[in-house]
């Protein structure tokens, strides 16, 4: 038997964290939870991978150029640490490209740990959709490294029934590289997404955001930094919190620019919907900014539907519950807008209106 270590919610950049469903979920017994894996993944071409409690399953995979390895990253992240041994690692020669890629997580029950290792050389390019469902908790580690002019886009979907996900993306974005991350929270399970991301060339840009939707007494968590080290960098922090009945949704975005990283454009805009006066949203902005010639700005704010606008369309015909589904979608719309793929983004669109169904 051995100890679960966890973060101490005592610690200020842990203190929103929901620490106690996050050892439930590594505690639970595992449980047919009847879901079929070829139905979590999109009917697009590229390379599948299938992860069931955190072990690779060949029998739904076809992983292409993505390699299956055992390994051990270094992190000083006290939840990524513990992700270790089977995983996956996608490396693109200069000016390659892959499009497509598919990664489902479906867990049963308890935890799993699975690392993985993005490396784009000069030029290359890469699309890709990460799926979590089932049950358990789920942690998973990604280490991203971005060489000159590389493009990365990923799309990440936690559809979890309940549980628990945790999910730690570190990377390094080279000059005039870019690195967009898009996610959403659409599931039963509690979650932490933790982000941290360093423009180390000239002209990169970064991007993370997305939205959580919670309900019932479910929490939810994004905890980003972004680091610019050189000049001319681009950062967006786009995300939208929707919480009902006594649901928690924390968001904390954090832009570092040291002193040599003039002509930076860092933006945040943070952004909650309650859709009962008994649930809550958590923004906490932040800029650390060292250099002289920058354009940075942050924006947070919490409100709830507007009642001029769920008259008008209530005054059209349209039901209650249907108006409200109406403006929450176009409230999130914005964090979602950004992922390229327009069936990916569909994917995206029909889970949340998945959600809307169900809380409202």
């Amino acid at each position: 038997m051995t100890t679960l270590e966890l973060p101490s919610p005592r610690l200020e950049e842990w203190r929103w964290a929901d620490m106690a469903a996050l050892r439930a979920a590594a505690d639970a017994e595992p449980r047919d939870v009847g879901i079929k894996p070829a139905d979590l993944f999109l009917d697009i071409e590229g390379p599948r991978l299938l992860f069931v409690d955190g072990v690779f399953e060949p029998a739904h995979s076809r992983p292409g150029p993505v390699k299956v390895a055992r390994f051990a990253p270094e992190t000083a992240h006290p939840l990524g640490g513990m992700a270790e041994g089977e995983g996956w690692v996608l490396s693109l020669d200069p000016q390659a490209a892959l499009t497509g890629i598919q990664i489902v997580h479906l867990g049963s029950g308890g935890e799993s740990h699975v690392p993985a290792r993005i490396a784009l050389a000069e030029d290359a390019v890469a699309t890709m959709v990460e799926t979590y469902a089932g049950s358990g908790w789920a942690n998973r580690l990604t280490q991203i490294a971005l060489a000159r002019g590389a493009r990365l886009m990923r799309s990440v979907r936690l559809l979890q029934a309940d549980g628990f996900v945790s999910l730690r993306d570190e990377a390094e974005i080279g000059e005039a590289a870019s690195l967009v991350s898009i996610f959403l929270g659409a599931g039963g399970m509690g979650s932490r997404i933790d982000g941290a991301l360093t423009l180390t060339g000239k002209g990169a840009f970064a991007e993370m955001g997305g939205a959580l939707l919670t309900s019932g007494t479910q929490k939810q968590e994004a905890a980003v930094a972004v680091r610019h080290e050189a000049i001319e960098g681009t950062s967006r922090q786009v995300w939208r919190a929707v919480a009902a009945n006594r649901s928690t949704v924390s968001l904390a975005a954090r832009v570092e620019v040291a002193r040599d990283a003039q002509q930076t454009d860092g933006e945040q805009s943070l952004r909650g919907l309650l859709l009962e006066r008994a649930a809550t949203v958590n923004l906490k902005p932040e800029l650390e900014i060292f250099a002289d010639d920058v354009k940075c700005a942050h924006g947070a704010t919490v409100g709830e539907l507007d009642q001029r606008a769920l008259f008008y369309l209530q005054s059209r015909g349209i039901p209650a519950p249907r108006a409200k589904a109406l403006l929450t979608r176009a409230f999130v719309a914005d964090a979602m807008s950004r992922i390229g793929e327009e069936a990916v983004r569909d994917a995206f669109v029909a889970d949340a209106d998945k959600w809307l169904e169900a809380a409202l």
